[in-house]
């Protein structure tokens, strides 16, 4: 048994979630968490499936998600090639002689306290999963009050593999070096590395501009 982290691009469709949930039912798969968010495009949302099985199960979730109509691109995301981010609150019961103990472990970790009462403190934290455990763990020695968690959210790293929206092409998916700008940034790429410090403002303002470098005579 092990764990797959699974993002979705989908049409932005009434009834989604469901679709997707009701997949892991009727088959009987174990799903760990699902999170769901709007993309940049307000027609499609990202989804983010974590589930758990063998190697058999796990193809057989990747290939039944593909069949979903709304589904646009599916990544499997692997350690290592992507980050993944959890995000916890957590009500602790706390008295004055046990507040700066909790406190010590909420800065270790780089948790924020976002609620103070008398009697308890609640604390944000964000991470992987390895570190969200660990700091759980740490808390068990005190009395939470109430515990919540988003489930995991995730993107692969770099931008191979990105499926983006080319309106000049209809509206279709196309490759994130597919794009006119991608290009046109590799194009003057060598001019930002080669410019003087003091220069390179200059020219970014050229270019947006529509000037022209000349040898000798400046930035027109």
């Amino acid at each position: 048994m092990r764990k797959q982290v699974f993002s979705l691009l989908v049409n932005n469709n009434a009834g989604l979630l469901s679709r997707v949930a009701g997949l892991f039912s009727r088959r009987g798969y174990s799903i760990d968490s699902i999170t769901a968010g709007i993309t940049t495009d307000e027609r499609f949302t990202r989804l983010t499936v974590v589930a758990s099985g063998d190697e058999l199960i796990l193809s057989q979730i990747e290939k039944q998600l593909r069949k979903l109509e709304d589904v646009v691109d599916i990544k499997i995301l692997a350690d290592g090639e992507s980050v993944c981010r959890e995000l916890i609150m957590v009500k602790v019961m706390a008295d004055a002689s046990e507040r700066a103990e909790i406190i010590s472990v909420a800065d270790i970790f780089r948790a924020k306290i976002v609620d103070v009462e008398r009697e308890s403190l609640m604390l944000e934290m964000t991470g992987n999963q390895s570190k969200v455990e660990a700091f759980l763990n740490l808390l068990q020695g005190y009395k939470i009050l109430e515990l919540a968690r988003t489930g995991i959210t995730a993107l692969s790293r770099g931008s191979k593999g990105i499926k983006v929206i080319d309106v000049r092409a209809g509206g279709r998916f196309a490759g994130a070096d597919q794009l006119p700008g991608r290009r046109f940034c590799r194009r003057w790429q060598p001019l930002f590395r080669l410019a003087a410090a003091e220069a390179r403002q200059q020219l970014f303002l050229c270019i947006l501009g529509g000037g022209s470098l000349r040898r000798g005579s400046g930035f027109q």
